[in-house]
């Protein structure tokens, strides 16, 4: 797997982003029995930088903590067959690997949930990529239950990573 994480704020995070992405997006990966080695893209904003891209791509004008767009045309999550299809335009010609796509957070964001849920920036940021990569894996939440099985999924990850609530950075 190959991560690429771009930090354009100011903020120095107590944790090593690019090894807590990479702890969570392979067990993400792993529990979604993923049959290829992936290549995946993070970019850190801030509110602003977050909004514009929400702005830009969704044609929504507000902030949000976490934006994510798959590279593969899922039909049902997790079936990664659509990709062997597309093969052009899913796989990195040079390494071979599967571009899953790109996840865009914001820092701001990370910061006041994590306060305002009292637990750790890391867990959050945790949280955060938990998230993302199931969408990057085809899975949404617009129903109430497919909110339940991306939630039940989440907590699954970031419990066997013992990434939880009560965790400090």
């Amino acid at each position: 797997m190959t991560i690429f994480v771009e930090n354009e704020t100011d903020y120095t995070f107590s944790f090593d982003p690019m090894e807590t992405a990479s702890l969570v997006a392979g067990e993400v990966l792993d529990e979604e029995n993923c049959p290829y080695e992936t290549e995946i893209n993070i970019l850190i904003t801030d509110n602003e930088g977050i909004r514009l891209y929400n702005r830009e791509y969704r044609s929504i004008d507000r902030e949000t903590d976490v934006l994510s767009f798959p590279n593969v045309p899922f039909t049902e999550p997790s079936d990664f067959s659509p990709a062997e299809e597309a093969q052009a335009d899913c796989f990195q010609p040079d390494s071979g690997e599967l571009i899953l796509g790109d996840i865009i957070l914001s820092c701001d964001r990370i910061l006041e949930q994590a306060g305002s849920y009292g637990h750790s920036i890391r867990r959050e940021y945790a949280f955060l990529i938990a998230h993302s990569m199931l969408h990057l894996c085809g899975y949404d939440h617009m129903e109430p239950e497919e909110a339940a099985v991306m939630e039940a999924k989440q907590n699954l990850v970031l419990d066997r990573l013992g990434i939880t609530r009560d965790i400090s950075d």
